[in-house]
């Protein structure tokens, strides 16, 4: 598929997203244009990899690289991308 998972990894999280559904979103709705959102309670942290951050502030081909549960999911904060040559 290209996005870092296989068709057994995909139904897995599918199952594991189910669970974990609700009505409303975990933050403000306005940050996701997505009328056709699934909103699941935030409680999975994910590994990515990927390029770069754009300028819209945006991952660039990201890829899914597995679940982890060695990190709490409210101890995860958005990384920002380093600034070079300051």
């Amino acid at each position: 598929m290209g996005t870092g998972y296989d068709t057994a990894t995909l139904c897995a999280l599918r199952r594991g997203l189910d669970d974990l559904a609700q009505e409303q979103p975990p933050f403000p709705a306005g940050a996701v244009r997505d009328r056709a959102a699934h909103w699941v309670r935030p409680e999975l942290v994910a590994q990515v990899a990927f390029t770069e951050w754009t300028t819209a502030g945006l991952l660039r081909h990201p890829r899914f690289l597995g679940l982890r549960d060695d990190w709490p999911a409210r101890e995860v904060v958005r990384e920002r991308p380093e600034v070079r040559g300051s």
